[in-house]
């Protein structure tokens, strides 16, 4: 896997001219890899689409971060090395946390902000930092954390290669994430946001609430908020149709190409 700045990730073109919109930089959330995204979204049409594993996660070599400007950092570094313009940053919760500082204190790097299953204040449990810090998770709270992703209606093979997924985690990696997230907060300055937004939240999302989504598109400036049915948490894997739908006529409303 190409990476720099300790950040990993695969590109897929989709044909369209670099010049003709803005590139996609998807970036995972907590203990995640690029392979939270679905295909239909790593491979998404007419775009340049950069699949991030963030520092110490999946194939990148680190090392990893405990605070969001701490991988803020390591993203401005990474497109800086490889020259990228500025970028359509779409996040799926902590990555949706780094596409807020990025908008927030990094405005050049970005062109437009899609927040997936987000907020702007992201509180861990102080039973799941507890969990992750003590380096295992009891099989009964790993089956509680998994049920908190996925609606009730999702397929139980999503929830199994979930439960497969956070078992081979790496707990310390996982527990710096929580930290950095523990300690994200800004709510008081959305409005200072200058980029465009798109706001994705699955309906029965538990970990990250409609609310949170309805806060985020209230105050970001000019934000669309979009509600997805039967989806939870990691709604772009129970809904990957749904989310490149809206994803799809989003970029092409605010980019349309030359």
């Amino acid at each position: 896997m190409p990476h720099a700045a300790g950040v990993g990730y695969r590109r897929h073109s989709g044909g369209t001219p670099a010049a003709a919109r803005p590139p996609l930089v998807l970036v995972h959330g907590a203990g995640g890899t690029r392979l939270h995204w679905p295909p239909t979204l790593r491979r998404f049409p007419g775009a340049d689409v950069y699949a991030l594993d963030l520092p110490g996660h999946g194939e990148a070599p680190g090392p990893w971060q405990s605070t969001i400007e701490g991988y803020r950092q390591a993203i401005v570094e990474w497109m800086r090395a490889l020259d990228l313009p500025p970028a359509v940053v779409v996040g799926h919760s902590m990555g949706g946390a780094l596409a807020l500082s990025l908008a927030l204190d990094a405005p050049e790097r970005t062109a437009g902000i899609v927040l997936v299953g987000s907020g702007a204040r992201l509180r861990v449990h102080p039973l799941l930092l507890e969990a992750a810090a003590s380096g295992g998770m009891p099989t009964e709270r790993l089956a509680t954390l998994v049920s908190w992703w996925y609606s009730p209606n999702a397929p139980p093979r999503l929830q199994a290669l979930a439960t497969r997924a956070v078992a081979a985690t790496n707990m310390t990696v996982l527990h710096a994430d929580l930290t950095a997230c523990d300690g994200f907060d800004v709510m008081e300055r959305l409005g200072l946001t200058e980029r465009p937004a798109l706001v994705v939240v699955g309906e029965d999302d538990r970990m990250t609430p409609v609310k949170y989504a309805r806060f985020l598109a209230e105050n970001l400036p000019g934000a669309r908020l979009e509600i997805i049915p039967a989806a939870g948490h990691m709604v772009m894997l129970e809904q990957p149709a749904a989310v490149e739908r809206v994803l799809s006529d989003w970029l092409r409303t605010t980019f349309p190409a030359a």
